[in-house]
């Protein structure tokens, strides 16, 4: 990944953060998108203490709206001049409800945020890496879009769709060597999952966390840094016919849900 830029959405923490990581490890260049100025700044101040001579393009952005998800890309290939490599993660969970007990502002904003956004990013980026001949995109499904999820209908709804428009930008982009793929995370162990188990035992949600990975085949959670590795890889150029595909990495638990 040496001189690559990639654009990482998300990347001030969790997921985002943890591929950024990866990523600067490997010398690539980063443009870091968040919402949160106050953690992307930190973000960025802490990958540069760990990587001399690291090249970070910090961009605060709301990835729902286009005009500025459409900025993040003018700014990228303004100082960069390309983009290689494009990690579309940013992302919410919403609230647990039921699906006809869901509030509807809540319900809109998941959308608006986990599919939308994912949309506008392939739909900047994808011209670019025409151009150029090139490029590698993971997008950031979950588990809950190859499967469901109790009390998480518009989540669920939106990573099904993640999944289905990969399969269409690897179909339609293919040609001009431009590989285009999803991972399906599951209970990584991030900030956005730690408040879930807040949701579903308040009381202990370190009880919470203990229980669902009592589930999982290797009974414990995921590290950020795997999944991080993953996508580094199929961001690489090491990555040279892996497109398509929706990949889980959930410790194997997606291979038992329906079975007793």
């Amino acid at each position: 990944m040496e001189n690559k830029v990639v654009i990482i959405t998300g990347g001030a923490m969790g997921l985002g953060y943890a591929a950024a990581d990866v990523l600067a490890s490997q010398k690539a260049k980063l443009v870091l998108v968040d919402y949160n100025a106050d953690a992307l700044a930190e973000a960025e101040e802490k990958l540069k203490k760990t990587y001399e001579g690291l090249e970070v393009l910090s961009v605060t952005a709301d990835v729902s709206k286009e005009d500025q998800v459409k900025a993040y890309v003018d700014q990228t290939v303004e100082k960069f001049g390309r983009i290689d490599g494009f990690y579309n993660n940013a992302g919410i969970e919403g609230r647990q409800a039921s699906m006809i007990d869901y509030d509807m502002d809540v319900f809109k904003k998941v959308i608006d945020i986990n599919l939308m956004g994912v949309y506008y990013g392939l739909r900047y980026i994808l011209p670019i890496m025409k151009e150029q001949g090139y490029g590698r995109i993971v997008n950031v499904a979950s588990v809950g879009g190859i499967r469901g999820v109790l009390n998480q209908s518009p989540y669920v709804a939106s990573k099904h769709a993640v999944s289905g428009m990969t399969k269409n930008a690897a179909l339609e982009y293919g040609q001009y060597g431009i590989l285009t793929n999803a991972i399906a995370p599951g209970a990584i162990l991030t900030p956005m999952v730690a408040e879930a188990f807040k949701q579903v035992n308040p009381e202990d949600p370190k009880a919470a966390e203990k229980e669902y990975a009592s589930r999982n085949p290797t009974r414990s959670l995921g590290d950020p840094q795997d999944v991080g590795k993953l996508v580094a890889y199929l961001l690489s150029a090491d990555n040279g016919y892996v497109s398509g595909q929706t990949i889980a990495i959930d410790g194997g638990e997606s291979n038992m849900y329906g079975n007793p």
